[in-house]
C-alpha cells in the first residue's frame, strides 16, 4: 500500500463515453477508435509537468483514462488521490455533446469528493462560441462547482494546475480567440498500455487544426478556425519515433480534412522517407471530395502508407449539398475521385448523412441504390442529420426558436433530434436503421469484393472491414465508429433516472443476452465468409458491365442515374422557419 505524499499532485485526465438508449455505458473489452484529445492533451501534459508549475518539490502524478475501453471509478480514483496527499485536478476533456450528460454525472461524484473537475471539448466550445445565451446543461455544471473551458489548452495547463491546487478554479476558462501555432508544440501521445486497448493498437495524432469550407453542419470551423494551422515535419517525426519505440506503427490522422493541411507535402515526404528507412508505418486519413484533383496528393499519400481514406461525401443530392454550403462537393467528381484512390491502393470509407430537407424515405432508398450501381465506395456509414452544437445549422435553429431535443445524450448522429419536413421522427429513424441492410446486402457485398478483386485489394481484408461496419448497427444498436470488440455493461455505471437491478436478476440476463447475441453475431460472420469464398472461386469477375468500375471519360458521366436524377424531384427548401411551422402543424394534429 502506497503511504501518503503531501508533495504530490495528481492530474487525472478522463475522456468519457456517452450512455445507450438503456441507460449503459458505451464501452468495450477493446476499443475502435483512439481519442485523439486524450493524446494531444497527455502531450501537452508531460510538457506542462516538464516545466514544473507547483515547483520542484511537488510531483505532479499523471493519469489517462479512456472510458470507452476503461471502467471509471470514482470511488476508488477518490481514495488513491487521498492516499497520494489529497491534491489533484480531473479534467474531463474532448467532450461531446453527446458524451456532456456522462462527463457531468462523472464530475458531480468526483465533487462530491471534494476535488476540483473541468470540463472541456467541443461542446463547451461550441456553445460559448455559437450561443447568445449560455445553454442549460452548462449553467448545471457551474453550479455543481465544476469549472468550464473552450478553446484550445497549449499553453494554459500550467495555470489550471496551479488554480486548482490553490483551490482558485475559475468558474470558465475561454481561450476561443487564443487559437496556437502548432508548429513545435508538444505532441499528441498516449503510453503504450493506453493504445493497446484499441483495436489494432492504432495511436493517432492530429497534423492540424481548422477547415477552409463553410458546411452548415460542421462544428469544426466555429472551434478551431478555418485557418489551416499544421504541425511541422518535424513535430510528425518525432511523435512516430516515440510510437515506434513500443511497437505502434499505425495512426489515425485526425485533422478534419488533411488534404486542405498547407503542409500536408512535407509530412507526406518526412514519412515516406522513414518508411523508406525500414518503418512499417499505415496511415488513416480524412479527406474531402476534391483530394484527387490536388497534385501528387494522392500518390503521396499511398506511398506514404496511407492505407483508408474517409471522404466526406455527405449525400448525392445536389441540392441538399448547396443547403449545407458543402459546394466543394461535386456529385460529378464522385466516381473519378474513387478510383483514384483505388489505383493508389487505398480503401474508401464515405460518410453519408441521412436527412436532409428534401430526404424522404423512398428517395434515400433511391440515392442508395444509384450510389451501389454508380460508384465503387467500398465502406458507407450512415449518419442523422443532427444540429451539432457549435455549428451553424444548430445557432440558427435555436435563435428560431425550434424545438430541439434537451437530451444532449441522443446528439450522437443516431438519433433524432429534431423536426423534418418530409419524415415523421419514426420513418427518419426507421429509414436510419434500413440503409445499413439496403447497403450491405448479400448482393453487393460480394458486389463490393469483386471489385476490390479487380482493383488489388485483399477480398478477406475488404470481408472484415465491410462486416466490422455492419455488425455493430445491427447486434449492439450503435454505430460502427463507437463500435468495439467485446461489449462491456457494467450493472452500477448506469445513467441516473434509470433503475439500478437486482444482481440476481441482471447477470443471468446478460450472460443470456451475451451467448444469444454472439451466437447471432457468429452467423453473421459466416454468412460474409460465404460470401467471400464464393466470390474467390469465380474465375471470371464478371465486371466489365459494372459501370462503377468503368474508367471515367469527358462527359461519361453525363448518363449516369447519379447525374441524370430529375432535380424536379428534389423540390423544397429548409430552414428554421419552415421547420417551426412544421412542427407546429403537427402538435396541432
Amino acid at each position: 500500500m502506497s503511504t501518503s505524499r503531501a508533495g504530490t499532485f495528481r492530474l487525472l485526465l478522463i475522456k468519457p463515453s456517452h450512455y445507450d438508449d438503456d441507460g449503459y455505458v458505451i464501452q468495450w473489452w477493446r476499443s475502435s477508435l483512439p481519442s485523439n484529445s486524450l493524446a494531444t492533451i497527455y502531450g501537452i501534459a508531460l510538457n506542462c509537468i516538464a516545466q514544473q508549475p507547483l515547483g520542484p518539490k511537488v510531483e505532479i502524478e499523471l493519469q489517462a483514462i479512456d472510458e470507452t475501453n476503461t471502467r471509471v471509478r470514482p470511488g476508488r480514483i477518490t481514495r488513491s488521490i487521498r492516499r497520494a496527499g489529497g491534491q489533484a485536478l480531473i479534467c474531463l476533456i474532448g467532450v461531446q455533446s453527446n458524451q456532456f450528460p456522462r462527463a457531468l454525472d462523472l464530475a458531480r461524484q468526483f465533487r462530491a469528493d471534494g476535488h476540483p473537475v473541468i470540463i472541456g471539448g467541443f461542446h463547451v466550445s461550441g456553445c460559448l462560441a455559437m450561443l447568445q445565451e449560455t445553454p442549460r446543461e452548462l449553467i448545471d455544471a457551474q453550479e455543481a462547482g465544476v469549472s468550464l473551458f473552450a478553446g484550445e489548452l497549449e499553453g494554459h495547463l500550467g495555470r489550471l494546475v496551479q488554480d486548482a491546487a490553490a483551490g482558485a478554479l475559475k468558474p470558465v476558462y475561454d481561450h476561443l480567440n487564443d487559437l496556437p501555432d502548432l508548429t513545435d508544440q508538444p505532441t499528441p501521445y498516449l503510453p503504450p498500455e493506453r493504445v493497446q486497448r484499441t483495436m489494432g493498437k492504432r495511436a493517432s495524432f492530429d497534423a492540424g487544426r481548422g477547415c477552409p469550407y463553410l458546411c452548415s453542419f460542421c462544428t469544426i470551423i466555429n472551434v478551431q478556425g478555418r485557418k489551416s494551422r499544421h504541425r511541422s515535419a518535424d513535430d510528425v517525426e518525432r511523435l512516430i519515433r516515440a510510437n515506434a519505440e513500443h511497437g505502434i506503427d499505425n495512426f489515425f490522422i485526425t485533422d478534419d480534412n488533411f488534404a486542405r493541411n498547407r503542409n500536408w507535402e512535407p509530412i507526406f515526404d518526412r514519412i515516406i522517407a522513414l518508411r523508406e528507412s525500414g518503418m512499417p508505418i499505415r496511415l488513416v486519413i480524412q479527406v474531402d471530395t476534391q483530394s484527387h484533383r490536388i497534385p501528387r496528393f494522392i500518390e503521396k499519400a499511398g506511398k506514404a502508407g496511407v492505407t483508408r481514406a474517409f471522404l466526406g461525401m455527405e449525400s448525392i443530392n445536389p441540392d441538399a449539398l448547396k443547403q449545407a454550403r458543402k459546394g466543394q462537393n461535386k456529385t460529378a467528381d464522385y466516381r473519378a475521385l474513387l478510383q483514384a484512390w483505388h489505383a493508389a491502393g487505398v480503401l474508401t470509407y464515405a460518410g453519408y448523412i441521412l436527412g436532409f430537407p428534401d430526404d424522404t424515405p423512398d428517395s434515400i432508398r433511391r440515392d442508395l441504390e444509384i450510389i451501389k450501381r454508380e460508384l465503387p465506395i467500398d465502406i458507407m456509414e450512415f449518419f442523422i442529420l443532427t444540429p451539432l452544437p457549435g455549428s451553424a445549422d444548430h445557432k440558427r435553429l435555436v435563435e428560431a426558436g425550434v424545438a430541439l431535443d434537451p437530451d444532449m445524450n441522443n446528439y450522437d448522429t443516431q438519433h433524432v433530434t429534431m423536426a423534418h419536413p418530409k419524415m415523421t421522427k419514426e420513418e427518419w429513424e426507421g429509414i436510419y436503421r434500413e440503409a445499413w441492410d439496403i447497403y450491405y446486402t448479400p448482393e453487393h457485398v460480394a458486389r463490393i469484393l469483386r471489385r476490390a478483386r479487380a482493383w488489388g485489394y485483399e477480398p478477406k481484408q475488404m470481408m472484415d472491414k465491410l462486416f466490422a461496419f455492419h455488425a455493430p448497427v445491427i447486434h449492439e444498436n450503435v454505430h460502427p465508429l463507437e463500435g468495439g470488440l467485446i461489449r462491456r455493461r457494467c450493472r452500477k455505471d448506469r445513467r441516473p433516472g434509470f433503475p439500478l437491478e437486482s444482481p440476481l436478476a441482471y447477470y443471468p440476463k446478460q450472460a443470456w443476452e451475451f451467448m444469444t447475441k454472439y451466437s447471432r453475431v457468429l452467423r453473421m460472420h459466416s454468412r460474409y465468409k460465404r460470401i467471400m469464398e464464393r466470390v474467390i472461386a469465380e474465375e471470371c469477375l464478371a465486371i466489365q458491365d459494372d459501370v462503377a468500375m468503368l474508367p471515367v471519360c469527358a462527359g461519361g458521366e453525363k448518363s449516369l442515374q447519379l447525374i441524370a436524377a430529375p432535380a424536379a424531384e428534389r423540390q423544397g427548401s429548409w430552414s428554421p422557419v419552415s421547420l417551426r411551422v412544421q412542427a407546429e402543424r403537427k402538435q396541432d394534429g
